[in-house]
């Protein structure tokens, strides 16, 4: 599979919770820490993708025509709806924001158009 399709699998999955839709399925939002280990750090087969570096997934991103949402996501509205942990728990996560305008949830036939740079 393609990197898009691997990572839409990934966010659509119900088995990863440190990846999910942003508000209204218009962007991607990646717990960087925990993804980390979750994802990257998967040592069980099958490994969600070939790297085990942030660093390269998120170059991985960048190919694609992800770009990285800038913002105070703490104090966003929507936020709190994906967040339902513990506040004090949730207010330390590093919380990372990609958009792609080729990747939204419910639109799967958009991923033809997420071609590698």
């Amino acid at each position: 599979l393609s990197f898009p399709k691997k990572l839409w699998q990934l966010v659509e999955s119900d088995e990863f919770k440190t990846i999910w839709w942003g508000h209204c399925g218009n962007c991607i939002v990646i717990d960087e820490e925990m993804f980390k280990v979750e994802v990257l750090g998967r040592t069980r087969p099958p490994r969600v993708f070939e790297t085990e570096s942030m660093k390269s997934f998120i170059r991985q991103l960048n190919l694609y025509g992800f770009t990285k949402m800038q913002g105070d996501f703490q104090r966003s509205a929507w936020l709190p709806e994906f967040l339902a942990e513990d506040d004090a728990f949730s207010a330390h996560r590093k919380l990372l924001l990609y958009y792609n305008p080729n990747f939204k949830r419910d639109y799967p036939h958009l991923l033809e158009n997420c071609k590698r740079r």
